[in-house]
């Protein structure tokens, strides 16, 4: 960029239900802006991010690494989205998560088993959940995983190795063009424009290699690479319930969570918002099913091919996501606090992708709008446990947990992003269980991670059964990296995944463990640089010895790269019998996730 230029963009954190003006402008002049080199960008502090960046820092503290983050808080769907009541796998506590996600999880706990007002049955237990919730067996305050992670990054910031911009967006970026001894053009990122939303100052970023670890892959346009966006074709993916033409704007639902606490005999009504009218009469506003205290069996009222018509088991909808239980603060908390995220404040229909910064704004207010809607609702209208009244009045929003004047996330909670046109797509007759008889997914000879979540689609299928049952899964290092750039890595939800694996791919310790992945994938390209080696290292010379290198660090980091369901990464056998696999020592049981199935000499 070699002329003044004048950028319009969205400052998301600022965006009002109501009269927002949240579209920011800024002047740049290529000839006056502030350069500052670093090894590493990464761009985006949800989940992703933040692991590669600890996973750069931890394998060699004097790289010299940028974060860039939109929003004033780090910690992306765990925290600026609200979503602390964590979205996991069943076998989350000893295994199915990354050591150092294990580690985040772990002193968040000793957080609260610390507080003097924590019963003390509660303190002795090593798996406290604050909040117990059904949904998750960890659920807490955003602000309390906020303190934990300023903690494991402030040791970096002291050497001056770590930089961390908040409130920073990628204005814009320069990209040259090299040739490959194949002829084959690729892209080199040279360096990135940012926008301080607060101050209005510019500056230029320099740097060897970019992570993409944005929540919308905001990264993909700016320097041209190749990404996929909404529904996939039938004819792209082979996918049984892909649709015979895919649609760019069939993004996943987004949402603005809430909290929630209560007060019987006191009266919290909000005004009723604009458009409670219209999504009333759309049928938006529901418990679907679910009572607020009562647990009980019935019939799943839900069409049938969303899944209803069967028998089910109804929990109650107030223990959903709650994040704390008074129960166990030994009367110290006057009430339970619940986040709310559910299907009845999920927007859409209404993708943000790619849009003009007015339609964003718009369609983002619409979205807060439709959070306090179902909030007025439960208020007035939701039919009572107790009585034939409706409403429960005694509902308050709370101002503090998520750190807004209005109540409600800092940023909507992302399901779905661009995601990259990779070297591997990720389909659903790689993980989906009725494609794989075995007791796991699809193998990937360059498996970098392992994840576990059902195919989860909030939105339009637009075949029906889309939303289905996975088999315990892993993320191939061909999913990060596409052919077209050189030095470009994905890390959050914006994998070469399909619109339909993407439901299963987008949860937080999955997203962690591709941060992991990225970062020591972004060290090792940095060491080897000088002996010709890329971000993008499949199909050079070196691949299979640089993949080896790549999968045995991450083991010994203690990030799975093959499902164990007895020893995970605490296990003292840990980096012992995931080496064993990948050299091919031990081949796994195709009918068990245990080591010992496959191989007894190693034990457990």
């Amino acid at each position: 960029m070699t002329e003044a230029k004048t950028y319009r963009v969205l400052d998301v954190e600022s965006v009002q239900a109501e009269n927002s003006q949240a579209i920011r402008q800024f002047q740049v002049d290529a000839a006056t802006l502030r350069q500052e080199t670093y090894d590493i960008a990464i761009i985006g502090g949800g989940m992703g991010g933040l692991a590669a960046a600890l996973t750069i820092l931890r394998l060699n503290a004097n790289s010299k690494v940028l974060l860039v983050e939109e929003t004033s808080w780090l910690g992306g769907q765990m925290t600026s989205q609200g979503v602390s009541a964590l979205d996991e796998n069943k076998y989350i506590e000893s295994t199915g998560g990354c050591a150092s996600y294990m580690e985040l999880r772990r002193q968040i706990r000793e957080y609260y088993q610390n507080l003097p007002e924590l019963c003390p049955q509660a303190k002795e237990d090593p798996l406290l959940h604050p909040g117990l919730s059904w949904v998750t067996r960890l659920s807490f305050e955003p602000k309390v995983a906020i303190d934990i992670i300023d903690e494991l990054f402030e040791p970096f910031l002291g050497t001056g190795n770590l930089q961390i911009k908040k409130r920073t967006l990628v204005l814009d970026a320069q990209v040259s063009k090299e040739r490959q001894p194949e002829e084959n053009e690729t892209c080199t990122i040279d360096s990135i424009i940012l926008g301080d939303l607060d101050s209005g100052a510019v500056s230029l970023a320099k740097a060897r290699i970019f992570i993409d670890a944005s929540e919308l892959g905001d990264l993909f346009p700016l320097v041209g690479a190749p990404y996929r966006l909404g529904s996939d074709s039938k004819s792209e993916t082979g996918e049984a319930h892909a649709p015979e033409q895919g649609d760019s704007d069939n993004v996943q639902d987004f949402t603005y969570p809430f909290v929630l606490t209560r007060h019987p005999l006191q009266d919290h009504t909000i005004a009723k918002p604009n458009d409670y009218d219209r999504f009333l009469a759309e049928g938006k506003f529901s418990l679907f099913g679910f009572k607020i205290d009562e647990e009980y069996d019935d019939i799943d009222p839900r069409p049938p091919e969303q899944g209803g018509g069967k028998a089910k088991h109804f929990l109650p909808f107030w223990t959903y996501r709650r994040l704390l239980a008074a129960q166990l603060f030994s009367g110290k908390l006057e009430s339970d606090v619940s986040m709310i995220n559910w299907d009845a404040n999920d927007l859409r229909g209404y993708n943000i992708i790619d849009k003009e910064p007015e339609v964003k704004q718009d369609y983002l207010a619409l979205a807060k709008r439709l959070s306090l809607g179902f909030l007025y609702w439960l208020q007035t209208e939701a039919a009572r446990d107790d009585s034939e009244k409706r409403g429960y009045p005694e509902f308050k929003l709370d101002l503090d947990v998520l750190g807004t004047k209005d109540g409600l996330s800092k940023y909507p909670y992302i399901r779905e992003s661009r995601r990259l046109k990779a070297r591997t797509l990720i389909v659903e007759q790689d993980i989906a269980a009725t494609e794989n008889s075995d007791c796991r997914a699809r193998n990937f000879a360059d498996t970098v991670g392992i994840g576990l979540y059902p195919i989860d689609i909030h939105g339009r299928q637009e075949v029906p059964g889309a939303g289905q049952e996975a088999r315990p899964f892993q993320i191939p290092y061909g999913s990060l990296v596409c052919a077209s750039h050189s030095n470009l890595i994905a890390a959050a939800k914006n994998t070469g995944v399909s619109h339909i694996t993407n439901g299963a791919y987008r949860l937080h310790p999955i997203e962690w463990a591709t941060g992991v992945a990225a970062g020591a994938a972004a060290v090792l390209t940095l060491k080897e640089q000088s002996n010709g080696l890329s971000i993008n290292m499949i199909g050079m010379p070196n691949y299979q010895s640089q993949l080896l290198q790549l999968q045995q660090t991450l083991i010994e980091l203690g990030s799975p790269l093959f499902w164990l369901d007895d020893i995970g990464p605490s296990h003292p056998r840990f980096v012992e019998a995931q080496k064993a696999i990948l050299t091919g020592e031990v081949t796994l049981s195709s009918a068990s996730l245990s080591f010992a199935a496959a191989h007894q000499g190693l034990g457990t």
